[in-house]
């Protein structure tokens, strides 16, 4: 699986993931269910890289004293929106409000693309941000309003 990166505009970032083949009807659900947990997880202010607490312990986490003012210290860190998954052939795409998460969300996107890339479905390519010539998007399309719902989506 290939990761490329072209300009990203983290409030109006799109995604796009081609396939070795078309995304079939049994297969649509895990590339959807695992962009939506990510988004819900992003929405919670799940992607904090200034609060990685454990992670900075090291591999010995037992008995480890969690501090609660640190982590009551960091700015809140929230994806903001995301549309709907689209497919066209081998591609799909999505778009995504990064809000003020941190760049950890893509990293955690990545490695959940390679798993389902190991485990579901064959992904030859992970693009994160610009256009992709041949398959023009809206301005703003309504579909970016969480289908005009509020969140929970």
């Amino acid at each position: 699986m290939d990761v490329r990166f072209r300009e990203v505009d983290p409030f109006n970032c799109w995604i796009w993931v081609r396939l070795a083949e078309p995304l079939t009807e049994a297969e649509t659900p895990y590339l959807q269910e695992m962009f939506d947990s990510w988004y819900y997880l992003g929405k919670l202010g799940g992607f904090n890289a200034e609060n990685l607490q454990v992670h900075e312990e090291g591999a010995d986490i037992s008995w480890m004293h969690y501090t609660q003012e640190q982590a009551d210290t960091n700015l809140a860190a929230v994806m903001h929106n995301m549309g709907d998954l689209e497919t066209q052939a081998t591609w799909c795409r999505i778009w995504v409000d990064l809000g003020t998460s941190d760049a950890l969300a893509l990293d955690v996107l990545i490695n959940a693309l390679k798993t389902l890339d190991q485990d579901v479905v064959r992904v030859e390519e992970v693009v994160i941000g610009g256009i992709n010539s041949d398959w023009p998007v809206e301005e703003q399309p309504e579909s970016f309003i969480a289908d005009g719902q509020p969140w929970p989506r």
